[in-house]
């Protein structure tokens, strides 16, 4: 099985960097390419892949990343298309793209599979969103799913609620980072040291999401375990209430969402 990404950012370090970790493609059968000299030199030295100036050489790939800003989709695809085949796969990384649209830009119809990915693929705790097109076998979408479970988890789900996943994990990470900001510079206007600070409010978020994960108990369940009769979390609680600290997510994520919308 042969990979190829056009693109070599973030999203497509991290996927690369899973797939090699898990040995589930080796490093000579990933192809990429990139704009920059330099982050070609840097996928090459970091990975061992093959690197590329061409997308239309990394288009006859079995299975096509297109792995750009979601401005540049319509000009790359209408590039490439025509090295594109029958048999192969592309998947699709960007918001707000839908498989019409990028079928559309493709001219035909493709086998294609939309997903959403987030950037804690990196450390190997993504997760990602897929939806493949309706002439994607289960075979074909199986090997997709491997390959994004090789940096984290995947949920198969149908496009209409592909714009709200960006809101809810897509985003989210910056969220979370946030917070672990916030609960740091806390921690340290009380005195402790910022390095502590940092890992004591990082471990903390890690730490409760495995228990929503591992636990399947409901978050708001878990919470009151924490919360004592007139204790000192309650009186955190309250006081985050009080600022609007749900009101305030939900109003962020709705933003997200219709950011979204509006880049179809």
């Amino acid at each position: 099985m042969k990979l190829g990404f056009i693109g070599c950012g973030n999203m497509a370090s991290a996927i690369i960097g899973g797939i090699l970790k898990k040995k589930l493609v080796p490093a000579d059968q990933i192809i990429v390419s990139a704009l920059h000299q330099e982050t070609l030199a840097r996928a090459a030295e970091t990975y061992g892949v093959q690197t590329t100036r061409s997308n239309r050489e990394v288009a006859g790939a079995e299975i096509v990343f297109l792995a750009i800003k979601p401005q540049f989709y319509e000009e790359v695809i209408r590039e490439i298309s025509d090295c594109v085949k029958e048999r192969q796969i592309v998947v699709s990384i960007a918001p707000g793209k839908s498989i019409d649209t990028i079928t559309g830009w493709f001219g035909r119809k493709i086998k294609l599979v939309r997903t959403m990915p987030n950037t804690p693929a990196m450390v190997g705790e993504g997760v990602t969103a897929v939806c493949p097109s309706d002439n994607v076998t289960k075979k074909e979408l199986q090997k997709v799913l491997s390959l994004f479970n090789a940096c984290g988890t995947s949920e198969v789900m149908p496009e209409r609620l592909l714009d709200a996943v960006v809101s809810v994990s897509g985003s989210s990470p910056a969220y979370v980072f946030m917070m672990i900001e916030a609960m740091a510079d806390g921690a340290v206007r009380d005195g402790i040291p910022r390095a502590q600070a940092y890992r004591l409010a990082a471990q903390s978020v890690l730490g409760s999401a495995k228990m929503v994960l591992e636990t399947s108990k409901h978050p708001g369940e878990l919470k009151d375990m924490v919360c004592s009769p007139a204790g000192t979390t309650i009186e955190a609680v309250a006081a985050l209430e009080e600022a609007g600290f749900r009101h305030a997510i939900l109003a962020g994520m709705k933003a997200c969402t219709d950011k979204t919308k509006g880049m179809a």
